[in-house]
């Protein structure tokens, strides 16, 4: 791919948007790539999960291409939009954990990319923002959606409405980003985390994703019912015998994901 690298190890991807000149700005020759590596990855039976950053040190995603989006009408972009969206939710509907490894600007629609991914770490020289506004248009990737469920509608609207940016301090402090660390420990600390996934049921793993998916768009008793359909389907698996036998038996459990 043009625009994109992608290297698994251990049976974990590491995607790097790789347009550094345009500090990985989003065109669309970008997003129909990102659709068609992660339709791939989601094939992948192995996979245990994502790892998502951006070349070099100065950003993970600076936004949109508004080289690209500047001459657009109506119709190319409601398009555009839609281009987005598809991508957004390529990563969000990956099975597998995915984790956001922000370096640097995620401005825009790299600020929706990173919303679109399970967990979010970022560097301390992180900046994220919603600035669309300035541009006389607003969040088109799922922005507007995804942000107040994570940060709650105030927060959401003041980013969204000022197009101020926040430090990753800041990103911290309002439940955007989980964790803040040194940038030269980033990917070492998103890797971590994935390991330690790895090491748990894989069954289990792309059930807790499901249930917390699909479970946020339903009313709260509905989603406890989706829970608990969710957590017998559990029972069906070789995954839930041999944890729960290692655990008996004080042993590390030796899971295969059937």
């Amino acid at each position: 791919m043009k625009n994109l690298l992608c290297e698994i190890e251990r049976n974990i991807a590491l995607v790097t948007v790789n347009r550094p000149k345009s500090l990985n700005a989003l065109n669309p020759e970008t997003l129909t790539e990102l659709i068609a590596l992660f339709q791939q990855l989601a094939e992948k039976e192995e996979l245990v999960g994502v790892i998502f950053t951006g070349s070099g040190d100065k950003a993970f995603v600076a936004g949109a291409d508004i080289s690209d989006m500047q001459g657009y009408d109506v119709f190319a972009g409601r398009e555009f939009g839609r281009l987005g969206h598809r991508a957004m939710d390529a990563v969000a509907s990956l099975p597998v954990p995915v984790i956001a490894a922000v370096n640097g600007f995620a401005l825009g629609g790299g600020c929706e990319l990173a919303l679109a991914c399970d967990i979010r770490i970022c560097s301390d020289n992180a900046k994220f923002g919603q600035p669309e506004v300035n541009l006389g248009v607003i969040p088109g990737f799922g922005g507007t959606q995804r942000l107040p469920r994570l940060v709650g509608t105030g927060q959401a609207l003041e980013l969204m409405l000022t197009g101020d940016m926040i430090d990753a301090q800041e990103a911290s402090r309002i439940g955007l980003v989980n964790r803040v660390v040194a940038q030269d420990e980033l990917l070492a600390h998103c890797f971590g985390i994935m390991e330690k996934i790895a090491q748990k049921g894989p069954i289990a793993i792309k059930l807790c994703k499901e249930a917390v998916a699909s479970g946020i768009e339903m009313d709260l008793a509905r989603a406890c019912r989706n829970e608990v359909d969710l957590f017998g389907v559990c029972f069906a698996s070789e995954d839930q015998n041999e944890g729960m036998k290692a655990f008996l038996e004080k042993r590390q459990a030796k899971f295969k994901g059937c």
